[in-house]
């Protein structure tokens, strides 16, 4: 089949390159000619595990092609996947402005049928708005609608990847979620899509159809139970410390219950990355636009974003609210392990309270340096006697050199089992403060000072 995919981050790269893996011929578009002609160059803009040599081979066998022409991908694809970013607003609200510009695009280019298809994260009713700009174009530019026999199918097909087994996770689908019209349209575009996803429903279908409308709230919906399950657990360890529990046997007592299941119910330092933070703010956005206030969901926010800064309060706990002097290695930078991405990380939020303090910082991340570095120097613009006290090092333990305490924020694999005696050998106090609950407490019979969550 012939797909076009509009926007090549991280959603529109994954979904395209597995669809050519599958057999199909794809055409990826993004309006930023340096991002493509980066992709052309065999450079892949985004880390994901195993994604290079998929594009590589794809590329290779000429069923992957990248363009900064969109008449082009328009003209191509007969499925078109919209997969452009939704950034949070100021107020909360998704931001469409890219997504009804694909939508513009596609209704001034399109000349036989189409399925366009909303990969992107949108609020209800944005397939109904993808219609009317579409068709508005084609009014525009033709006095009149679609040719009779022409179709205009709108599908939602939100997209349930998680960064770092992204490629495992399309390809190996848990659920297919489909949202379509009622009628010849939705039939239309619901056996296109049958034929796409075929090859990933050979021995069950995974298929779900539903509405339109069902289908984009159904990605919100559980993006946001999924972020409460992680702000649950952090209150319940926050009030494990005070009772003397550790939170490590509660959890392994609640994930036995089948009714609970294991997923999301690690303590820690918070959730970020590009998903959570912004579809709650979103879905919060839409209940108060009808009317609704969604206070479960308003003091998940809450309590995530408190999380995030209750490492720097053990640690200001621990040396006093002046930390001129002090210096601290922190590991790991990425909001979460398997993915380059800072977005919404809570490493941001931490490292900028310790320099804002006067503490000296030194990071590792083992892939997300060369972004970390890009954020954290625009969250500290205006402040260079901050910006002075960070630092980076590709090795971990170089990291740990003459500091006063480790900080973890991020459960790489490659930090679970460190050589802790080489480690203590380079702390100036053998001390950590794991905002992972990587370690088990165990650990401070070797003589480590070992501070966590709920630990």
């Amino acid at each position: 089949m012939k797909i076009s995919i509009i926007g090549t981050g991280y959603v529109g790269l994954v979904t395209g390159t597995c669809l050519a893996e599958t057999g199909n011929d794809v055409l990826c578009f993004d309006v930023d000619e340096r991002k493509v002609q980066r992709l052309l160059s065999g450079d892949v803009p985004i880390y994901e595990e195993g994604l290079p040599p998929l594009i590589a081979r794809n590329v290779l066998a000429a069923r992957l092609v990248f363009t900064n022409d969109i008449s082009h991908a328009v003209h191509h694809g007969e499925l078109i996947f919209i997969a452009v970013g939704t950034p949070a607003g100021d107020d909360g609200r998704a931001d469409l402005q890219h997504v009804l510009a694909a939508a513009r695009d596609i209704g001034r280019y399109m000349h036989d049928s189409k399925v366009v298809v909303a990969k992107s994260t949108v609020p209800v009713g944005t397939g109904i708005k993808l219609r009317a700009v579409i068709e508005e174009e084609l009014a525009t530019r033709r006095g009149s609608n679609l040719a009779v026999g022409v179709h205009l199918s709108i599908v939602s097909n939100p997209e349930f990847l998680k960064q770092g087994t992204g490629i495992a996770d399309f390809m190996q689908p848990d659920r297919i979620v489909l949202g379509s019209e009622p009628g010849a349209a939705g039939q239309y575009a619901r056996d296109l899509m049958r034929r796409m996803y075929a090859p990933f429903n050979r021995d069950h279908d995974r298929t779900i159809h539903m509405s339109l409308e069902a289908a984009e709230f159904t990605k919100y919906a559980a993006n946001a139970m999924l972020a409460t399950r992680i702000s649950f657990m952090n209150e319940l360890a926050n009030l494990a410390e005070k009772v003397g529990v550790d939170i490590e046997q509660v959890r392994c007592g609640l994930v036995a219950d089948p009714r609970i299941g294991n997923s999301f119910l690690q303590a820690g330092a918070g959730y970020g990355g590009s998903c959570f933070p912004k579809d709650l703010q979103a879905l919060v956005h839409t209940a108060a636009a009808h009317g609704q206030r969604l206070h479960l969901l308003e003091a998940v926010r809450v309590v995530n974003d408190a999380q995030k800064l209750r490492l720097v309060d053990k640690i200001v706990g621990h040396f006093g609210e002046d930390l001129h002097g002090r210096r601290f290695g922190i590991w790991g930078l990425a909001f979460k392990p398997g993915t380059d991405d800072m977005r919404e990380a809570p490493s941001r939020i931490i490292i900028q309270a310790l320099l804002m303090r006067g503490a000296e910082v030194v990071a590792h991340d083992p892939v997300a340096i060369d972004e970390a570095r890009m954020a954290l120097a625009k969250d500290l613009d205006g402040h260079p006697d901050q910006a002075a006290r960070l630092s980076f090092n590709g090795q971990a333990l170089e990291a740990a050199d003459n500091c006063d305490a480790l900080v973890i924020l991020t459960d790489w694999n490659a930090f679970k089992n460190p050589d802790f005696d080489a480690l203590k050998a380079r702390l100036r106090e053998p001390l950590i403060f794991d905002g992972r609950n990587l370690y088990d407490p165990s650990i401070r019979a070797k003589g480590i000072d070992y501070r966590a969550f709920g630990r």
